[in-house]
C-alpha cells in the first residue's frame, strides 16, 4: 500500500514513519512536512535512505502541491498528523493553529476524496474534550464525551475532528479519528514537558512547573501509540473515533520528579511558574473502544518509558542540542537540498 502520512517530520509522526517503515517494508511511506519551527529532518534521517520511504517538504494548506503528490503517488490511506500543537503558542498566535489545523485538514479531505482513497485518518487530541475536575478520578473521557475547548488550539482540533465527520456523512468518505493522551518517547521536541525537564536538567538550569504542579495527565509511550494508529488504519470501522490512553495518570509535578530522579539531578532545580490561562486540570482517558473492537492496550508503563526516553535523550544528545541551538532548522537544505 502507498501510505502518506503528514507531520511525519514532527514528534509522533516521526516516531510513525520509523515504525511503519520498519514494519511494512512492502507498503510505500510518503511523507509530508512543512518543516516549521517543530519539523525536524533530523529526526528522519535515519530511514531518508530506505526504499519505502519518500519525503516531501510541502504545506497541507497548499492545494495544487497536495494534489501532485497524490497524483504522482497515488496513496490508499492517509494519515493526517500534521498540526500546529503547542497550547502557549496557540494563546499568544492563533491564527496560524486555525490555518494549519482547520485549512489544512479541509485540503487533506478534499484531496482524499478526489483521489478515492480508501482510508483517510485524522489523528486528534485528548484536549478536544476540555478538562475534567481533580477530584473525581472515576471520571474519564469517552468516545461520546461533548466536545468542550480551553484553548485556540483544542478549538481548532475539535473544528478540524467535525470536518471529518461532516466528511464521512456527507460524501460517505472511509474517515477514522483517534484522540490521545499526552505522548512522551524519543524525538520530542524540547519545548515540551519532558523533554524540557531532561534537557534543562543536564544543564543544571531551572526547570519551570507552572501553578504547583497539581495538573494531572495521562501519559502514553509514543510506540504503543503507533502501534494503536496502525491497527485502526487496517482494521478500524469507518466513521468510527477511538481514544487512545497510557492507564498512565500522573500531576505535572510527579512526572518532573520522576525524569529528575532518572537523571540523578536535585529537585532543587524545580521553579513554580504563573499558571497558564486556562490551564485544564485534569486529562483521562478511557481506551475501552479500542481494546474491546481492535484488541489495542498500552504495553509500556510509565516507569518503564522514562526510563527508555532518557536513555535515548542521552544516546542522542546532539539531536536535541542542534534544537536548542537552532542549527536543527539549517539540516534539511544542507543534506537533501540538492536532492
Amino acid at each position: 500500500m502507498n501510505i502518506v502520512v503528514t507531520g511525519g517530520a514532527g514528534f509522533i509522526g516521526g516516531n510513525f514513519c520509523h515504525y511503519m517503515t520498519g514494519k511494512y517494508p512492502e507498503d510505500n511511506i510518503i511523507c509530508i512536512d512543512k518543516l516549521t519551527y517543530a519539523g525536524n529532518m533530523e529526526t528522519l534521517a535515519p530511514i531518508m535512505d530506505k526504499p519505502n520511504f519518500k519525503f516531501y517538504k510541502a504545506d497541507i494548506t497548499d492545494r495544487d502541491t497536495i494534489y501532485k503528490i497524490f497524483e504522482d503517488e497515488n496513496p490508499d490511506i492517509v494519515v493526517n498528523f500534521a498540526a500546529e500543537s503547542h497550547v502557549d503558542r496557540s494563546i499568544t498566535d492563533p491564527e496560524i493553529f486555525l490555518r494549519t489545523n482547520i485549512i489544512g485538514t479541509s485540503v487533506m479531505l478534499d484531496a482524499s476524496r478526489k483521489y478515492g482513497i480508501k482510508r483517510y485518518h485524522q489523528v486528534s487530541t485528548d484536549e478536544v474534550y476540555g478538562d475534567l475536575p481533580l477530584d473525581r478520578p472515576d471520571l474519564f473521557f469517552t468516545e461520546t464525551t461533548p466536545l468542550h475547548t480551553s484553548s485556540p488550539y483544542s478549538a481548532s482540533k475539535a473544528s478540524a475532528d467535525l470536518l471529518v465527520q461532516a466528511y464521512a456523512r456527507t460524501y460517505n468518505m472511509p474517515c477514522t479519528i483517534s484522540r490521545c493522551s499526552n505522548n512522551y518517547g524519543p524525538y520530542h521536541f524540547p519545548e515540551k514537558l519532558i523533554p524540557l525537564i531532561i534537557a534543562n536538567a543536564e544543564n543544571d538550569k531551572e526547570i519551570p512547573v507552572y501553578g504547583t504542579g497539581e495538573n494531572v495527565r495521562d501519559w502514553l509511550y509514543v510506540e504503543d501509540h503507533c502501534i494503536a494508529i496502525d491497527l485502526i488504519i487496517r482494521k478500524g470501522t469507518p466513521g468510527e473515533i477511538y481514544n487512545i490512553g497510557g492507564h498512565n495518570e500522573k500531576t505535572n509535578l510527579e512526572v518532573v520528579k520522576t525524569v529528575i530522579a532518572e537523571l540523578g539531578k536535585s529537585e532543587d532545580l524545580i521553579t513554580f511558574v504563573t499558571d497558564r490561562a486556562g490551564h485544564d486540570r485534569r486529562y483521562a482517558i478511557d481506551p475501552t473502544k479500542i481494546h474491546n473492537e481492535l484488541g489495542w492496550l498500552p504495553t509500556t508503563t510509565f516507569d518503564e518509558g522514562i526510563k527508555k526516553t532518557v536513555k535515548w535523550y542521552m544516546d542522542n544528545r546532539e539531536w536535541w542540542e542542534n534544537i536548542i541551538s537552532g542549527d536543527y532548522q539549517n539540516y534539511y537544505e544542507k543534506m537533501y537540498g540538492n536532492r
